[in-house]
């Protein structure tokens, strides 16, 4: 179930959020080092770490699900987040060279569905990053922080979701060894336990980074449930 947009804002305004959102930013700019003159679609609760692509990608937006809600993104800029179905993307066939879905799979009741849609706006070749709690890590168990809501996920069964919806893993990363607590002195021991968790390779990471890539070796039956307006991503969204 997907957690209110307000739940999301507020716990990434607090300081645990800020570490959170700074970690992960590092990680996902690792697997995405140049993204210049490329479409890019966040799905979830992906603005957070969105900004570091807004100067490189040719486009640059936000779908959020109706279940979660929506919030104006930049704040100061022109909006480009929107209100959509996950499983019914506006968008034209393979039209997006890139996906970043966080706060998305674990909570949405359609996984396969969202997968599949997410498949068919996605170029030949196209990558998607998906950011996952990790079933055996400790931030799944606490409910405390939006990665404690919703499904988490083992790799085996990340990567059996992914191969039914026909993309191939390429690249895995793990992240978030911190307990998940608000204690100042934890958070300012926050790199120090992520390069230690690193290192060390230990498996109570918080969350999967799993990077994927669109097959297209054959092609795939879609099922249209209903008619939804289509956004061209050429044109900035009023």
């Amino acid at each position: 179930m997907f957690l209110d947009v307000v739940d999301l804002r507020s716990f990434y305004a607090q300081p645990l959020g800020t570490m959170t959102r700074r970690l992960l930013g590092r990680a996902i700019r690792a697997h995405w080092r140049d993204a210049k003159g490329e479409y890019i679609l966040g799905l979830g609760f992906a603005t957070p770490y969105l900004g570091i692509f807004r100067d490189e990608g040719e486009r640059t937006f936000a779908f959020m699900p109706g279940a979660q809600g929506v919030v104006k993104w930049p704040s100061a800029s022109p909006t480009l987040s929107s209100l959509v179905s996950e499983t019914a993307l506006p968008l034209r066939d393979a039209t997006i060279d890139r996906v970043l879905a966080v706060h998305a799979l674990e909570m949405t009741p359609h996984a396969a569905d969202m997968l599949r849609e997410v498949w068919r706006v996605l170029s030949p070749g196209g990558k998607l990053l998906l950011v996952v709690p990790n079933r055996a890590g400790p931030w799944a168990r606490m409910d405390s922080t939006p990665f404690g809501q919703g499904q988490p996920f083992s790799r085996t069964q990340l990567v059996s979701l992914l191969r039914e919806a026909l993309f191939t893993p390429v690249g895995w990363h793990e992240a978030l060894w911190m307990p998940p607590f608000q204690r100042k002195w934890l958070l300012r021991a926050a790199p120090a336990w992520e390069r230690v968790g690193k290192t060390l390779s230990l498996p109570f990471y918080g969350v999967h980074i799993v990077e994927a890539t669109k097959q297209v070796w054959r092609p795939v039956p879609i099922k249209k449930t209903r008619e939804v307006p289509v956004f061209a991503p050429g044109t900035a969204p009023a």
